[in-house]
């Protein structure tokens, strides 16, 4: 028999009583930040508000509101009923709700994981904002065990979180490991890709494994034979009708440097097809390009694909491959240097992009092809070291997460104590 049932057997066998969250709590929401205000008063305690993102900081500022250890709710939006465990100094934005006990026989802890369960439950989805405001918190009924049986499940649930958060953790030092040397083996200079002068650009040579290589500096309107971007069919067919055969591409589909197809991807038929291919045409060995939205997301083209359409604002990038390989392209698209030269070509507010003509002015580093190919197998080598290293890290990490699941289900799945 495990600690925990000894525990319930000891301590409550006959159920729990169950308390409201008002009356164990004091349950307030905080001031309005704007990011004026965080920009004008930059500092080193952070501020949360609604979003979920980033663990819900939405900067940091030289005072604080609270300090200690509390809960904190996600009050408005797409994720309402979010629930975060804060300890230590920090402010909270008037869309951020705070829960404070104001009892001794409540774990706060044990709170957190009962509430991840119960709080999503009674958002409001009403007049298409979903909100869960103090008022429907506080008739959430909360179960009151023994304190020792709330330690022991605070306990076991926080191990598995904690192995959950080592498990990311080491895939994302493998993902930083791997970006490094590639950012290292694709600098050229001059001035990493700023670019330098005409004359550096003109000419420069690099030193690799005992030999020169010149390196040529171009824009890659130069060394691509077109560039070109696909049509919205939605504007001129339905999608996905009992005809369609077709792939239509967008950024979803491009995932590590491959295009990848699911059940979301949607369909076209054989007119949208044709209409499209006038424009986009793709082929085998064209570098495909996220010039919107999430912007660099890179591909390169290995089938041979007839029945494809790319979405507007994913480029199709044909290279000159008696002067670039597409494969050596993908990964200097995906370098922190020309990343960055394409950052400071964009434009938009909400959603950003870069056009077709700031992205053909883009200059980039042409090594011979002997380098080039030399640097891809380096590079593929690598890729394929990391994903086997990773491969089994993100399978884990959902194996974990759904064992966290289903135990902390279970662990807090009370029988109501009988009046």
């Amino acid at each position: 028999m495990s600690k925990l049932q000894e525990l319930i057997n000891k301590l409550c066998p006959n159920g729990v009583e169950f308390k409201p969250l008002g009356d164990i709590s004091n349950l307030s929401r905080g001031k309005v930040y704007g990011k004026d205000y965080i920009s004008e008063h930059r500092g080193e305690y952070p501020v949360f508000s609604s979003q979920t993102v980033n663990d819900g900081e939405l900067g940091k500022i030289d005072t604080y509101d609270y300090d200690g250890f509390y809960l904190t709710w996600t009050t408005d939006g797409a994720y309402a009923g979010t629930i975060f465990y804060r300890q230590g100094k920090f402010s909270i934005t008037n869309v951020c709700g705070l829960i404070s006990l104001k009892v001794n026989f409540i774990n706060l802890k044990f709170l957190y994981y009962w509430l991840s369960i119960e709080a999503p439950k009674h958002v409001y989805y009403g007049m298409g904002n979903p909100k869960l405001m103090s008022n429907q918190m506080t008739s959430i009924m909360i179960p009151v065990p023994p304190i020792e049986v709330q330690e022991e499940i605070v306990r076991i649930l926080d191990s598995f979180s904690d192995y959950a958060a080592e498990l990311q953790a080491e895939l994302q030092a493998r993902k930083q490991q791997y970006e490094y040397y590639r950012n290292l083996l694709l600098t050229f200079n001059p001035s990493a890709y700023g670019c330098g002068t005409d004359d550096e650009q003109k000419d420069g040579v690099t030193t690799w494994e005992g030999h020169n290589y010149k390196i040529q500096w171009k824009k890659m309107g130069e060394i691509c034979k077109s560039i070109n971007t696909g049509l919205n069919p939605r504007k001129f067919f339905k999608l996905n009708t009992p005809d369609a055969n077709g792939y239509y591409v967008t950024i979803r589909e491009i995932r590590n440097g491959r295009i990848i197809f699911s059940e979301k991807t949607d369909r076209i038929n054989n007119a949208a097809l044709k209409l499209c291919n006038n424009r986009s045409n793709i082929e085998s060995g064209d570098v495909l390009f996220s010039g919107t939205g999430t912007i660099g997301q890179v591909a390169v083209v290995h089938e041979s694909p007839s029945n494809w359409n790319i979405k507007e604002g994913v480029y199709a990038i044909k290279p000159i491959t008696c002067i670039i390989s597409p494969f050596f392209l993908r990964y200097l698209l995906e370098s922190k240097n020309i990343k960055d030269s394409i950052m400071k070509r964009v434009a938009g507010g909400t959603v950003q992009s870069i056009s077709m003509a700031e992205l053909k002015n883009i200059v980039i580093p042409i090594p011979p092809l002997e380098l080039q190919e030399k640097i891809v197998a380096i590079l593929d080598r690598f890729e394929t070291l990391v994903n086997d290293l990773t491969n089994g890290l993100p399978a884990e990490i959902a194996a974990v997460k759904d064992q966290y699941e289903y135990y902390r289900n279970k662990l807090l799945n009370f029988k109501k104590l009988s009046a």
